[in-house]
């Protein structure tokens, strides 16, 4: 029996995922997952390193790692890399003049070494303000299309009204466990 099969075994008995949540400063991340756990959203402060949520969703435990996007904590982006099995990179889809920046973090981070196996899920935040761009032209600006490396999925979401954001962390959540709890 390999290593790695002997792993998988392993994380299926857990049923644990460890889910990386990443994005430029006030592109919402603890917002989604406050909606996302049922908590009160009326009062976000800007996050200041890391916050950790540990969420059960459909008999998975998603250990969620929010971290900071402000310019001076990217590069400490890199100490949360480690058993990371998703990323969800979050985009204000209302903020056009921060996208190339944005484009730029995440191809970064796609090239890191400790993060090639993840999953990434791409939420276009803030789909109810006024003039966000699409999900099909972030799709773009991002050049989304050109990823090869990572099982990859866009879906448009509001961390305030909480749409879509179900349905992205269920694609997720499948994708992951089709790539680690399957043995073939």
């Amino acid at each position: 029996m390999g290593l790695l099969t002997i792993l998988k075994k392993l994380k299926q008995k857990e049923k644990e995922m460890r889910i990386l949540m990443l994005g430029l400063d006030n592109a919402g991340k603890t917002t989604i997952l406050k909606k996302f756990n049922g908590e009160d959203i009326s009062e976000i402060a800007p996050t200041l390193g890391f916050n950790i949520k540990t969420l059960e969703h459909r008999g998975y435990q998603l250990n969620c790692w929010d971290v900071g996007g402000q310019k001076s904590l990217r590069s400490y982006w890199r100490n949360y890399f480690e058993s990371t099995d998703g990323l969800i990179w979050v985009v204000d889809s209302a903020d056009k003049r921060r996208l190339e920046d944005c484009k730029k973090e995440m191809y970064a981070l796609l090239q890191e070494e400790r993060l090639l196996g993840a999953t990434l899920l791409v939420f276009a935040n803030k789909q109810d303000l006024p003039g966000a761009l699409s999900k099909q032209e972030i799709r773009e600006v991002l050049d989304l299309d050109n990823i090869q490396t990572h099982h990859w999925m866009i879906i448009d979401c509001s961390a305030v009204t909480g749409q879509n954001l179900v349905e992205g962390v269920d694609w997720l959540v499948d994708d992951i466990s089709k790539r680690i709890f399957s043995l073939d």
